[in-house]
């Protein structure tokens, strides 16, 4: 499905997403509670696990599992993140420590100031190159059940290629002008911070499925391309009538579990 496609089919999903209430309650009162919220994640990881196979956000239970899997992510966040945040903290430093040297005196090693600039650039080209990559080796990870391909690196640039650089990145900026969205929400005087904590949630499922999507179409596509499957060895998807690879669990083109 084309980036069009797969927003309307991700909005769609999310929309059933208010057909319980009380799970999108527990939802948001667990992502305020430090550490506890990495259920939350875990949700989202559960999400992305059962694209396309589901066509409704997965039920809320097993907090414990739920809990591990977030905490997975955020550790193959943290991986990927350490160094531009390293470059940024130590670049931001130096020049913070250059205003207040009259101040401290002269116990205070300092970067030249020039070298504590170009860091501290490097550092945020880093960051936001890594996060490019980030986005989909959270989801290899998750589809392939493995926290190392989380940092195989050839095979999720090799995934994003076959999305398209061009599509992948504009659904990067789609995503981020969301999430600035959901975050100026926040601002609003009085309730917005309500707002915000019901809004965040439901963004991160649709991101989570939308991602999902992407993925399972890149890898489909790839299959196909690798290994042509015979006549013979072909059938028609139940849902779209779609012609797709005989052992396929789910439709390529439609997402319908077969």
């Amino acid at each position: 499905m084309d980036l069009g496609q797969n927003m309307n089919s991700s909005i769609e999903y999310t929309r059933k997403f208010f057909v319980d209430l009380s799970r999108l309650a527990v939802l948001v009162i667990l992502n305020i509670i430090p550490i506890v919220n990495l259920i939350v994640a875990g949700y989202y990881v559960k999400t992305i696990r059962e694209t396309p196979s589901s066509d409704s956000p997965p039920r809320l239970e097993q907090y414990g599992d739920l809990w591990v899997d977030g905490l997975k992510i955020v550790i193959a966040i943290i991986a990927y993140m350490i160094v531009p945040l390293v470059l940024i903290v130590v670049g931001a430093s130096s020049l913070f420590a250059g205003f207040t040297w009259g101040a401290y005196g002269p116990g205070i090693v300092m970067l030249p100031a020039g070298l504590g600039v170009t860091l501290l650039i490097a550092g945020v080209i880093l960051a936001f190159a890594v996060a490019i990559i980030m986005a989909m080796a959270v989801v290899h990870m998750v589809k392939t059940g493995s926290f190392g391909k989380a940092f195989a690196v050839d095979e999720i640039l090799g995934i994003i290629g076959k999305i398209g650089w061009g599509e992948y990145i504009l659904w990067l900026i789609i995503v981020f002008v969301f999430a600035v969205t959901v975050g100026a929400v926040g601002q609003i005087p009085a309730i917005g911070w309500i707002i915000s904590l019901v809004i965040s949630p439901v963004f991160g499922v649709f991101t989570s499925r939308s991602a999902a999507l992407m993925y399972t179409d890149a890898v489909s596509l790839g299959a196909a391309t690798a290994a042509p499957a015979a006549p013979s060895e072909k059938k028609f998807c139940m849902a779209c009538g779609a012609q797709i690879p005989k052992g396929a669990t789910y439709c390529p083109l439609c997402g319908k579990s077969q």
